[in-house]
Parts: C-alpha cells; structure tokens; sequence
C-alpha cells in the first residue's frame, strides 16, 4: 500500500533540506552556479539628449558610502529559480552576494497539476498553439510528475534558499489557494518557524461561478507571511485604510459619552487593514492599461502595491521568484524599491521585459543562468560526470562513432560511417563562437589526415554565431544545435530509446540591412534598417503538424513578422549589450500595428568622433535570441 501525502512529508522536507545544503557546500567552490548578463536593458524615448551609458555609470560611481549590493542594476532573470538563487547566494567578480540582503520575496508559484501552460502566438493571419519549451515543459513536468508530493518536493528547497537570501528583518509572502496552501503551510512553519508565521492573509475576489454547483464558490486564495525573525519591517503607515463613517461616528460618540481617550491617535491616520482583503482579479479593475498586460495568472496591482509598501523600505531590495506577469517588478520599479525577478518561461521573461520597458524603468540586467546544461549534466550524470563522458553520448545520438583515443580532443570528436564527415560536440560549459568554429575547421584539415566537411553540434551560441558562420564563407561547415531538454529525455528514457526522436535542429540568424549616421544640429542620427530573419528549424519548435505548417506560412511570406521584440546598442563593447532603442509587438509608440514590429530604427545621439561598432539583437516570438554587428560604421560625408 502506498504511503499517504502525510506519511510522505518527513522525507520530502528531509530531501529537500539536503539538496538545498549541497547547493550552500557549493557557493564557494569552482563549479558554483553563475549568471550570464544577456542584455542591459537602458528604456527610454529620448536617446538625444544625454550620453546613456555615461550617465548610468556615473550615478553607480557617485554611491559613495552606497552598499555595492544597493549600486547594482535591478535584474530579471531567465531560468529555473533554483539555480538562480543558487548564484544570487555565491554572488562573482561583479556582483556581491546576496545572501541576506533581501528584505521582501513574494512568491506566486503554480497552483494546479491540471494548469494549461500553452501559449497562444498570434501572428499575422494565424494564432499559433505553441506548448512549453522543451526547458519548461520538462520543468513542469517534473513538478506535478508525481502529484503534490513532487510539488512539494519542488518547492521545499527553494523555500530554505529564498530563507538564505532574506534580510535578518525580512519577510517572505507566499500566494497560494486550496490545492497545495495547506500542505505548504507546513513547509513554511518548518523552515521559517511556526512563530514566525505574521498573518494568514485571505484575499477574496468576485466572479460568476460555474452553473449547476454544488458547493460554494471557490473564490479566495491565501497569502501565508512569515517573517525571518521577531523583527520585521512592517511600514503600517503606507497601508493604512480611512475609516468607515459609521467608524468616525461610534469614535466621536464614545469619546463624549464615555470618556475614553487613547493616547496620540487621530482618527485622520486611518486603521491597519485586516487580513482579509477584498480586490477584484487583475483583468477587473478600472485602471491605467499599463498597468496589467492580460497574463493568465496576474495578480492585481493593488494587492502587491500593499504587499510591497507594508513589508519594505525605501531603500530595500524586493524579489518575486516566480515572476509571471511581471507585476512585483512594476510595482516594485513604481515604489522606487530595488528588484530582481525570474522565470522559467519564455514567454514570461518577454512580457516581463516588455512591460519594464513601457513603464519606463530604470536600466535593470536581463540575465540567464551561466552553464545551464552543465547544471542538468551533473544533476541528470553525477556531480563527477566529465565533459567527454556527455560528448559520447551526443556522438552516439548523432550516429558519429568516436575517433581513437590518441586523435580525440576530450573526446569530442567522432566520423559519421562511411563518410569523411568530422563530427565536433562543444562543450555544454562554454559559448559556441566563430572561434569554436575556426577551430573545428582545423580538426577537419588535421585529423587522420583531413576530412571532407565537419558538423559543430553546440549547446549554447553566442548571438552573433549567424553572422559569424556567414562571414567564413565555408560551405563544408555545418553547424547544428543540440535539442535543449537532451539532457532531460536522457534522465527519463536512456539513450537508447532516444536515438530514432533526437534531431539537431539549424540555427537561427538575423540579418540587419543598412545602416548610415549623419550629422544634425544637435549630434548625430543613427538610423539600422531590419532586413531580414531566419527561424530556427520548425522542427524544433514544440509544435503540431498544423501549428508548424500555419508558422512555416508565415516564414515564408513576412518573416520580419516573427520578431517579436529588437533593440539598438549603438557602442557595442563586445561584451554588454545595451539596449537604448527598442521596439516590440503591441508597443503602438512607433506604430499603431500591434502584431509588428518598425523595421527602421532612429536614434538621436551625442556626437562621437570615429566609426561606431553597432549591434542589433532581436528576439522572435518563441524567444531565440540573434544578433548582428556593423562594424566600423562612418558619418556619411
């Protein structure tokens, strides 16, 4: 007889608690979680009239007795949650630890096994049913794979990470409903302390039930608080409701009739409101468009504004782990508060950027998890495993057999049978770049005297990799990525079983057209003409024959259409991007066409003496990122 959720609990909390302290053991050492920043996203509708870049350094630079943690930008991050916080504790060379330093998270992770995490695309003519990300689904997957427990199992070393992170005057919010709340609130007084536990929040909201029930309508959640220690910022003053009339009226009554007085009130000062809340879901209340953007599970500005306002300072650092639509970090920016957020899901980060950018934010970090396969990798073969071990296995799914010990790099090279193809597999710890490429061009000419053509199968590229795979004018080259989720199929099926479903799917490119500076009265105008996109393989896109078949229409047809956000660096280091243009589907700014980007880009910029290195990265509507690079790009004379 299986065992009960109940009898379960102890060894889920115990599992939990010690998965969370291998990743504590490991802050320090070499193989610690990193994060990659991936853009630094600088908003604005004016690049005319002030040097950006020059600015924003200038501000960190002027901190003076400023916390390095407070001089960071704000940050959103893309990736599972666990290994995020996993390199928010260890902190790098850039960026301090965060480890109590957190004073507010708020959490609103998933509810319900039976949840429908698809995404609709609407494109020109067409709505494309993607489903997750082979990433996401996995994730997902494994989160309800074995009903609450796995849920459990999910969260609970997540909960003893974000303790970590928080403040000594800390508090964390939990937003849950009737699925899992319950369970979780045993979680919570386990790793938080059951004295720590502040309220037990009841929000309430309105709405039609379904016809023919019977039973009440299920229409609250829960908002479990706990606080980190027995003192906690708690700001009763920014969340104060005025008095009802009937209230003023039995205060001025019973002041006169009775004669009691207490002691420096003003019935002007309002009261603390009780833990029941009473507000509408995010898609029914009167307020500026700006502020919801009609995500699936937002959660109303008003309900975090109080949660943000009671529970943290001015100057305090907030942080939403399952960040969604985006909300914490809006209300948090509008606050003046500092934030971090992250999410799995593509779709989410976009509207999150998106969003941030509407609203006109202060530059923030979008960031991804450094080496995320080789996360998977130690997690799926053995904190030992070696990267040679993984490239055997992604030769032998290719159909390559490995060359002899004495000619093989780390083992990753292999020879398709009977050809003279050379098979190159990158290591999952490292970019793919037009280095990685120079190199296997040499394998080619070198090894077991020369092949014909050689195939770089790579798990992370660099953004340029399309450009710098053009610019070789190799056509005995071949570049091929391999499928993200690998890692993930191999845990749950064996290779075996996979060799006949793997594909190694083409990259993706943009192409930016032209591009001119001039000069004007006040500097200089830079204008970048988009010309054309190149989608990733279909086939590698979580979708149907019918979905797949409607989005190679839409390639072919206008596939500038499948952009779905691009952005201008006009000083590209190498290094950092910084997006100060931007455009984005739905942004009717620049156009009134929601469902398009502008192909054209203007910017107004300081003078500058000498050739600018410019970069245009683009995001299509599933989220793959490309970029290209104009090099020593003259004023026109």
């Amino acid at each position: 007889m299986s065992k009960s959720l109940l009898e379960q609990m102890p060894g889920i909390v115990s599992a939990g608690k010690r998965q969370a302290q291998q990743i504590l053991e490991q802050l320090e050492g070499r193989n610690r979680v990193t994060l990659q920043t991936r853009e630094l996203v600088i908003p604005t509708k004016d690049t005319a009239s002030v040097d950006l870049f020059r600015n924003f350094h200038d501000s960190e630079a002027s901190g003076g007795d400023i916390a390095a943690d407070q001089a960071q930008p704000n940050r959103l991050i893309y990736g599972d949650n666990l290994l995020a916080m996993a390199a928010l504790l260890a902190g790098d060379t850039d960026t301090p630890s965060m480890r109590g330093k957190v004073d507010l998270i708020y959490i609103d992770p998933p509810f319900d096994s039976k949840a429908d995490y698809r995404t609709k695309i609407t494109l020109p003519g067409v709505t494309i049913d993607q489903k997750p990300t082979v990433l996401e689904q996995f994730a997902y997957s494994d989160t309800w794979s074995d009903g609450t427990a796995s849920y459990l199992a999910m969260i609970t070393p997540r909960l003893v990470l974000m303790r970590e992170l928080l403040s000594e005057r800390g508090s964390i919010y939990v937003h849950l409903d009737w699925h899992v709340g319950h369970y979780v609130k045993l979680l919570l007084d386990e790793v938080f302390g059951k004295q720590n536990l502040r309220n037990e929040i009841v929000w309430a909201y309105y709405g039609p039930g379904s016809p023919g029930m019977r039973q009440y309508n299920r229409k609250h959640d829960v908002v479990f608080w706990y606080s980190k220690t027995d003192e906690w910022i708690f700001n009763d003053d920014a969340i104060r409701e005025a008095h009802s009339e009937k209230t003023k009226g039995n205060f001025k009554t019973g002041l006169a009739g009775s004669g009691f007085v207490v002691e420096g009130y003003e019935l002007a000062t309002g009261k603390i409101p009780e833990d029941w809340w009473t507000m509408a879901i995010a898609g029914r209340y009167p307020i500026d468009g700006k502020k919801r953007v009609g995500y699936a599970t937002e959660k109303p500005w008003p309900l975090i504004e109080r949660i943000i306002s009671g529970s943290s300072d001015s100057d305090s650092i907030v942080a939403d782990f399952f960040g969604g639509s985006g909300v914490f970090a809006a209300v948090a920016e509008s606050l003046g508060r500092r934030w971090l957020t992250t999410d799995l899901g593509k779709p989410s980060t976009m509207v999150m950027r998106k969003r941030l950018i509407d609203i006109d934010a202060k530059p923030f970090l979008y960031q991804a998890i450094g080496d995320y396969q080789v996360e998977q990798a130690r997690s799926t073969l053995g904190r030992s495993f070696r990267v040679g071990d993984l490239a055997k296995v992604v030769l032998d799914l290719y159909g390559a057999l490995p060359l002899p010990p004495e000619e093989n790099v780390n083992g990753s090279l292999g020879q398709l049978p009977n050809t003279r193809s050379l098979v190159f597999v990158d290591s999952p710890s490292k970019l793919t770049t037009a280095s990685t490429l120079r190199r296997a061009q040499g394998y080619r000419d070198s090894k077991l005297g020369g092949f014909d053509r050689v195939v770089v199968l790579g798990w992370n590229f660099s953004a340029g990799i399309g450009q710098d795979i053009a610019a070789l004018q190799d056509p005995n080259l071949e570049v091929l990525v391999i499928p993200p989720d690998l890692l993930d199929r191999l845990k749950k099926k064996g290779a075996d079983k996979l060799a006949s479903e793997v594909r190694f799917a083409s990259l993706q490119y943009l192409q930016a057209g032209s591009a001119s500076r001039k000069v004007t009265k006040d500097g200089e105008e830079l204008r970048v003409e988009l010309e054309n996109y190149v989608l990733l393989s279909p086939e590698a896109i979580n979708l149907d024959e019918k979905n797949r078949a409607a989005l190679r229409e839409v390639m072919n047809a206008e596939p500038l259409a499948l952009i779905e956000y691009w952005a201008v660096d006009p000083d590209y280091d190498g290094e950092v991007f910084r997006s100060v243009w931007q455009d984005y589907r739905g942004n009717t700014d620049n156009d009134d066409d929601p469902l398009r980007v502008v192909t054209s880009a203007q910017l107004l910029l300081p003078r500058r003496d000498g050739p600018r290195r410019v970069c245009i990265r683009a995001v299509d509507v599933f989220g793959f990122e490309s970029e290209a690079v104009i090099d020593k790009l003259d004023i026109d004379r």
